[in-house]
């Protein structure tokens, strides 16, 4: 039977190539095991685990393995990341224990020779023999940051540069933090005094600065909730859109790029569940989620299209649009480890020129003083106010109230991720 280190490491090299998300490949990797409970844990731990601290890992490697660590076969890589990462951040986990089953996955999958080398490089590594601050001394200030919260330095380098170094370090602090979950209470199921009228449950959360939202570290504890409606699982920055657009109840809202439809179903909330809900995706693969996850909360104005966002056109002129646009993710890197080495600038620009075009046509759409509520999970000004900007001189038909314009950046808030929301209204010509 396949072991958690085994699974984990079939997981990262999945990684290497492919284009899926650490947590879908994971997901569907664990639902064909028969691993119990403490091995799943360790098996997801140890994915994000070296997700996240990559860069450290690597560079903490690379001072023991007398070799190019980059030349060396992805497999070789992701064994000693695996290694690296219990003995420095497991307390749990022996270190011979840590060693000894990197040693066999290096024999299974590299043959002797190489265990041999990863047994080597292993051993010396200690808490006691890692000097991670020794070592950065010499390197220049963003370099420092880079290796010490593993993120790219270009990443670094832009957000000091947009925010300064101790917003900076805060963020970064943050995008390493085990991630709380957030929830919605569903006010057409039930309030706040209900939900939390059992003791434990009261116990088990934490308080959000959202009416209605709340935090925990605990998703087991509130998991029949969400199975039975009550609850959504939703970050409370993921809300702040729905909050600044307030769709009123009776009128017809358009949501582009919906899936996976938690802000569709918190605006249906917010109706009341009166009007018109028209949540468009491109993958018609994805609208079954949002049509259950209605259902599941008692929302019945909710009605799912498969289309292209940048062409679609619906049969009535919307009263408002919300736009959550495809972007660089800058904001939920704490809670998509991988993202962090996926993000490029040159994505960041690829992503500019699509978020204009669903911009320009969500313009199109609307009927005269309707709302357009932009909003994106980066924290990138090229995604945010640079494409206001540009979209008010392209659209001299609309206009932006500027105090209905929300930056968050990651941290800043007890449990927000990072994102943006901006408010536009259509006055005509």
């Amino acid at each position: 039977m396949i072991t958690a280190r085994e699974l984990a490491l079939n997981v990262l090299q999945s990684l290497e190539t492919g284009k899926q998300r650490s947590d879908q490949i994971l997901h569907r990797t664990l639902q064909h095991s028969a691993m119990n409970r403490i091995d799943r844990a360790l098996a997801t731990g140890l994915v994000n685990g070296v997700l996240r601290y990559r860069l450290q890992l690597d560079f903490i490697v690379g001072q023991f393995y007398h070799h190019n660590l980059e030349k060396a076969a992805p497999v070789l890589r992701n064994i000693l990341r695996l290694g690296a990462y219990q003995i420095l951040f497991l307390d749990k986990v022996p270190d011979w224990a840590a060693v000894n089953e990197c040693v066999k996955l290096a024999r299974k999958y590299k043959g002797e020779r190489m265990s041999k080398l990863v047994n080597g490089v292993l051993r010396k590594i200690t808490p006691e023999s890692v000097t991670l601050d020794e070592w950065l001394i010499e390197k220049n200030p963003q370099e420092q940051l880079a290796i010490q919260y593993s993120h790219p330095q270009w990443l670094v380098e832009r957000w000091i540069a947009a925010f300064g170094r101790e917003k900076t370090e805060s963020i970064l602090g943050y995008n390493n933090q085990f991630p709380l979950f957030g929830f919605r209470i569903n006010r057409l199921k039930t309030s706040f005094k209900q939900l939390f009228s059992d003791t434990e449950a009261a116990a088990a959360h934490e308080e959000c600065s959202l009416e209605n939202f709340f935090l925990s570290k605990d998703f087991n504890r509130f998991e029949p909730a969400v199975a039975d409606g009550r609850l959504t699982v939703q970050n409370p920055t993921q809300a702040l859109a729905c909050l600044l657009l307030n769709p009123a109840p009776g009128t017809v809202v358009v949501d582009l790029c919906s899936a996976p439809g938690g802000k569709a179903t918190f605006m249906a909330e917010l109706m009341q569940n009166s009007g018109q809900i028209i949540a468009v995706d491109r993958y018609e693969q994805k609208l079954p989620r949002i049509e259950a996850h209605a259902a599941a909360l008692g929302i019945t104005i909710i009605t799912t299209v498969a289309a292209d966002a940048r062409h679609f056109v619906p049969d009535i002129q919307p009263d408002a649009i919300l736009l959550d646009a495809p972007c660089s993710g800058t904001g939920v890197l704490g809670r998509r480890a991988e993202l962090r080495w996926k993000v490029s600038p040159e994505k960041i620009h690829e992503l500019q020129t699509l978020q204009a075009e669903l911009l320009d046509h969500a313009a199109e759409l609307l009927k005269i003083n309707g709302k357009l509520l932009y909003a994106t999970c980066s924290i990138e000004a090229e995604e945010n106010s640079q494409q206001i900007e540009a979209f008010l001189q392209r659209h001299p038909d609309f206009m932006a109230d500027q105090a209905k314009a929300i930056l968050t950046l990651p941290g800043e808030r007890q449990g927000f991720d990072g994102g943006f929301c901006q408010l536009l209204r259509k006055i005509g010509e």
